[in-house]
Formats: C-alpha cells, structure tokens, sequence
C-alpha cells in the first residue's frame, strides 16, 4: 500500500504494510540510518524520532500513523534552532561514548527543550528517563541540556 510520509520537510511515497513500524521504513526503505534499533520494545529511546515536535518510538510506531504528521530525525534536527543548539551542546560537552544511544537521547532533548525552554534537573530526567545509555554518560546529557538551554537566542541578552 502506497503511504505517503513528510519526512524533515520532504515528502516520500513509500509501499509498504500500514502496520510497518516507522523505523523500518526509515532505515530499510527510505535509507535514513540515524534512527537506530534498540529493544524493540519501545523502552530504550534508541529509535526516537518527533511526530508533529513531540518524541515517539518509532520501533513500535506503525508507519500509517505518521501520514498527515511532521516526522524529524536525526538526519532533519539539526535544520531547527533547538536541534542545533542541543547538536552543538552534545559536542561541547563531549557526551558521546559509544554513541548508539545518541541519537535517540538528541531527539529527545530537542523535544524537552521545545516544550520547556528552562528544564530544572528533575523535569531532564523525567524527559530522558526512557532513553537509556549503556556508556552511562547521563551527567553529561544532563549538563548538555543545560548549556542547550543556556544558548537560546537572547538568552545571553537577557543575563547581561
């Protein structure tokens, strides 16, 4: 069945089962690597992605859901101002170890970030508590939010 899905701001016509979870199209179809297989189960966040700005699991996310709705990955976050800064942020801070998990940890900071442009430390944790690290670098995520958050524009302005 031919669905067609906006994708970082294009369109792609893809012909797949409707009940095909996102992250297969993503990867197997459409060739879009960034998004990767955790659990499959919806628990890890590895496969995060935003659907209309919010984060969802795509592993468990069948793909005619997503018709209608803005998608972003990895691949189009850092076209936003809030996916760049965290992007920059991540770097920075140097939070990647291993790195599998990061992607699925970007998007859903971006989403924090968007909704609450100031997260205290209990409303980070709350965000990322279902994306899991296995290099444990959560101190990190959690001070890359926070520089992320310090880079809003007129932020800097507004302190001074």
């Amino acid at each position: 069945m031919a669905l067609t899905l906006k994708i970082n701001g294009v369109e792609h016509s893809v012909d797949v089962d409707p009940d095909t979870p996102l992250l297969w199209v993503l990867r197997d179809v459409l060739g879009m690597t960034g998004t990767k297989f955790g659990c499959g189960m919806s628990l890890c966040g590895a496969c995060t992605v935003h659907m209309n700005g919010n984060a969802v699991r795509s592993c468990v996310m069948p793909v005619s859901a997503m018709v209608g709705a803005e998608v972003t990955t990895i691949e189009g976050i850092g076209a936003t101002d809030v996916g760049k800064r965290v992007q920059e942020a991540w770097l920075s801070q140097q939070v990647v170890q291993c790195g599998y998990c990061q992607s699925g940890q970007i998007m859903s900071a971006s989403a924090l970030l968007a909704s609450n442009p100031n997260p205290g430390d209990a409303e980070i944790e709350g965000a990322m508590s279902g994306n899991i690290c296995r290099c444990g670098t959560y101190l990190r995520i959690r001070e890359a939010i926070k520089v992320a958050a310090k880079a809003q524009p007129g932020k800097a302005e507004d302190a001074a």
